[in-house]
């Protein structure tokens, strides 16, 4: 039997469902949480050489490419070397889920043109408050994140034969 009290949503509400759930961060939240995201998400355009933020900024909004192409890069004296490129449906600017914080690289579109939903910190934090559940899941899937980020820095520690000094990355701020 149909429940007459479920909410029901539009073909481009279920349509937006399932390309947040090809993030990782997303992927876990059932239809009516990620409803709670959808009056917060802003479509934004970038293009080619624009910055979307740049490294020590402060963290204030979460990214999420529905087309295009971006590059997170650090800056090194006055060069600028490549971490990662993103694309479709991959997120950036993840660490706008925590309290507080910077921006630890520079994002800069590289295609064309490319389409971001920006989500801001705020909207993040306040869905949090009001939903665990959305928090827990989003967390862990956060953590999750970095982990494979810490395997595949040992990783290219270890082929760069100890290139520079790991420690340093476990010194306590």
């Amino acid at each position: 039997m149909l429940n007459p009290l479920k909410k029901t949503y539009s073909a481009s509400d279920k349509q937006l469902f399932r390309f947040l759930q090809k993030n990782s961060l997303f992927e876990r939240l059932e239809d009516s949480e990620l409803a709670e995201f959808v009056p917060f998400l802003h479509l934004r355009a970038y293009k080619r050489d624009e910055a979307i933020f740049f490294r020590k900024d402060p963290s204030q909004a979460l990214y999420l490419i529905k087309s295009g192409e971006v590059s997170l890069n650090i800056d090194i004296e006055d060069k600028f070397e490549e971490l990662t490129r993103v694309g479709v449906a991959q997120s950036f600017g993840d660490n706008a889920l925590l309290v507080n914080t910077r921006r630890i690289y520079n994002a800069v579109c590289t295609s064309e043109v490319s389409e971001i939903y920006v989500l801001a910190t705020t909207n993040i934090l306040e869905i949090f408050e009001n939903n665990i559940m959305i928090r827990a899941k989003m967390m862990t899937a956060m953590a999750e994140n970095y982990e494979k980020q810490n395997v595949n820095l040992f990783r290219a520690y270890q082929e760069s034969f100890g290139f520079f000094d790991l420690g340093r990355a476990f010194i306590k701020s």
